[in-house]
């Protein structure tokens, strides 16, 4: 059976504005136990901010995080799929552009993500990737 990425991707995806700060954008992954978060300008999506952009883009080069926002720093080159997208070439997207996660988008609206612990999960359950993915945050 040919899944589609809707079929397994986060759809609950916590999202901030272009102006928020490092700071709010950082205790929203802190009060979601995530490590990501969508940048939107006018409800698109502008850009992906980790927590490694934090600390390697502006805490690490001496930035303050309560100046610096989202938008400053976030990832925008991205490569996003669509929901009615295959599993198979979603993991051939990943692959070729060596990332770990996709924006899932539906006319430039976010809808999702998917991410290698999403697919590990789909494709090979036992895994240690997928072990690992579906356990519990560490707090």
């Amino acid at each position: 059976m040919k899944r589609r990425v809707r079929d397994v991707m986060t759809r609950d995806v916590v999202m901030v504005s272009v102006d928020s700060t490092l700071v709010a954008a950082a205790r929203q992954m802190r009060e979601h136990d995530i490590g990501d978060v969508f940048v939107l300008e006018d409800g698109r999506l502008f850009g992906v901010l980790t927590d490694r952009d934090i600390v390697v883009r502006a805490v690490a080069r001496g930035l303050s995080p309560d100046v610096v926002t989202a938008g400053d720093i976030c990832s925008r080159k991205l490569v996003t799929v669509s929901a009615d997208d295959g599993e198979w070439y979603a993991v051939e997207l990943m692959r070729l552009h060596t990332v770990r996660r996709l924006p899932v988008l539906d006319r430039e609206r976010p809808v999702g993500v998917l991410s290698l612990g999403d697919l590990a999960i789909d494709l090979d359950r036992d895994s240690a990737l997928a072990t690992i993915s579906a356990a519990p945050p560490n707090t």
